[in-house]
């Protein structure tokens, strides 16, 4: 069977859910037994999302082999529970860099370099290059930004060439839209759709399903007319509407047959019904839970719920997984200080310190490292999480009162975090963090060694700063136990301290490979701390 294609393109409004749309299709398709793989080409001009602050584009998602990419790269491997890889995600900055590349190196003899053909060339050459692996079975591709976008223009010629090119049952566009539920007039409006969709035509692509976000559902009139003044066929309008989770969409999306007008167009023979046994038990749990506790997550963009996107829903598979409804308390750390934390971290029954970037709110997330410690409250602590931790340690119970990062203090005096040797010669930022997956050896008879159950895993990292080894000695003597380290470079991975009820710090990020039916053994036993801790207070 050759490659098939699919491409999924949005309109009248951005955040319509095109990655949840893409994921849940690939769910259902990988369901049927096929091998499925989704890629993201987002129009920005960054090379990718590396540099950008969480506020701009939410959290920048990390792949196994250390990509830096969009954080739907995160949703794709959540619901197909397989790895993606630098290629997944590709950038108007990546294809411009490439371009200008090749034309410095006189790659296309001395032509005029223009957008037709050398930029959608190579656009098309990198959405057929995941398929050309004989690695999968379908390639899904998701078209950033919506259609009428200036930035977006090339990937949707480059779409409609590849439509043109490849055999009609190889490739297949899916349109995404919003139909608005107008209360003042208590009707649902179908005109945005028909302009995006006949914006999108203009441009030459033809969609051969429509897919449409709704608040209410969509009558058999509604669809009809879409149908007629979209120029689909009848029946290939369905409705996307909302979910009480977005792990429900993939069952939906099954209900409207999706996945059934996907096999068809695509010719696919010799598959399966989609077999969601899995899924559905999670759903069950998640619909469902036994407890129910708060978590506080103490961040620094907090007011952005993407920029921890990863770490919410490897805490609702760490819930499902306990049977648990896991509240999660979001608490800006440029509003904690030593005076306050205890009333702002009141009634947590667990608190995880996220990671981060720069000194801003550095001193709240010391204060609620502390505030857990003494208190005996569950603590988690995650890359500049766990470097806190560190810190506090070494301030309150070595007595190394101007202890701190050297990425906040370059002075200190005791620099128990300090840059790691690779990166003082480095002056590009992009790009050019310790990126990807590391191994991590655990030490028998510790917490870390008993949630993993096993003595070496890989996890993923994102960081430049790293644990002083000049303090292993110290630490350790005043009962901060480094229960994880690289196996090559002696790196510290992770710190616990015995002593206490639940603490454990990680310098790499759990949450990049937590999904639904495989939840993150670190964020399911912090869950189970904290409803231990709930319980006790009852």
């Amino acid at each position: 069977m050759n490659t098939k294609y699919v491409f999924v393109t949005g309109g009248v409004a951005s955040s319509l859910g095109k990655g949840i749309i893409a994921a849940s299709l690939a769910k259902l398709l990988q369901a049927r037994g096929l091998r499925v793989t989704i890629q993201k080409f987002d129009p920005y001009i960054n090379i990718d999302p590396g540099t950008l602050n969480p506020y701009e584009h939410g959290e920048c998602y990390v792949t196994e082999d250390g990509a830096e990419t969009d954080l739907d790269l995160g949703h794709y491997e959540r619901f197909l529970g397989v790895h993606t890889s630098k290629a997944n995600n590709v950038t108007t900055g990546k294809i411009y860099n490439t371009v200008i590349t090749k034309e410095r190196e006189g790659a296309y003899l001395g032509k005029t370099v223009q957008i037709v053909p050398h930029i959608t060339d190579e656009i098309k050459r990198r959405m057929l290059l995941l398929g050309r692996t004989g690695d999968y079975d379908i390639i899904l591709t998701e078209i950033g930004g919506t259609v009428g976008d200036m930035e977006s223009q090339p990937f949707i010629e480059a779409v409609r060439q590849l439509q043109w090119e490849l055999p009609d049952e190889d490739c297949m566009s899916i349109h995404l839209t919003l139909i608005p539920y107008l209360r003042a007039a208590r009707e649902l409006k179908t005109k945005p759709t028909q302009h995006s969709v006949q914006m999108l035509q203009q441009s030459g692509v033809k969609p051969d399903v429509i897919v449409c976000r709704t608040e209410q559902p969509l009558t058999p009139e509604l669809r009809r007319k879409i149908a007629l003044f979209c120029n689909v066929k009848p029946g290939h309008v369905i409705q996307s509407i909302d979910a009480w989770s977005i792990y429900q969409v993939p069952l939906n999306m099954h209900e409207e047959h999706l996945d059934e007008l996907a096999v068809r167009k695509l010719q696919i023979e010799n598959f399966t019904q989609p077999e969601l046994g899995k899924w559905k038990e999670f759903l069950e749990r998640l619909k469902n839970p036994k407890h129910e506790v708060t978590i506080g997550l103490v961040g620094k963009y907090v007011e952005l719920q993407d920029a921890y996107k990863s770490i919410q829903e490897a805490l609702v598979h760490a819930g499902a997984a306990n049977e648990c409804k896991v509240n999660v308390k979001t608490i800006h750390s440029e509003q904690v200080s030593e005076a306050n934390v205890a009333e702002m971290l009141a009634g947590m029954d667990g608190i995880l310190v996220a990671p981060g970037f720069g000194e801003r709110g550095i001193p709240g997330k010391i204060a609620a490292v502390r505030h857990a410690r003494e208190n005996g409250i569950p603590f988690f602590g995650i890359c500049l999480g766990m470097q806190m931790a560190v810190v506090e340690f070494a301030r309150d119970m070595l007595g190394y009162a101007d202890a701190a990062s050297t990425e906040m203090q370059p002075a200190t005096t005791h620099p128990v975090i300090d840059l790691m040797e690779e990166q003082k010669t480095t002056t590009i930022k992009g790009g050019t963090m310790r990126l990807g997956a590391y191994a991590c050896k655990l030490v028998p008879g510790t917490l870390a060694a008993r949630i993993y159950g096993q003595p070496d895993v890989k996890e993923r990292h994102r960081h430049r700063y790293e644990f002083n080894d000049a303090y292993r000695t110290a630490f350790e003597e005043a009962g901060m136990v480094i229960s994880g380290t690289n196996p090559d470079t002696g790196l510290v991975e992770i710190v616990e301290i015995p002593s206490h009820p639940f603490f454990i710090g990680t310098q790499f990020h759990p949450e990049f490979k937590s999904t639904p039916e495989q939840p993150q053994p670190i964020f399911a036993a912090f869950v189970k701390a904290a409803i231990d801790t709930h319980l006790q207070k009852k």
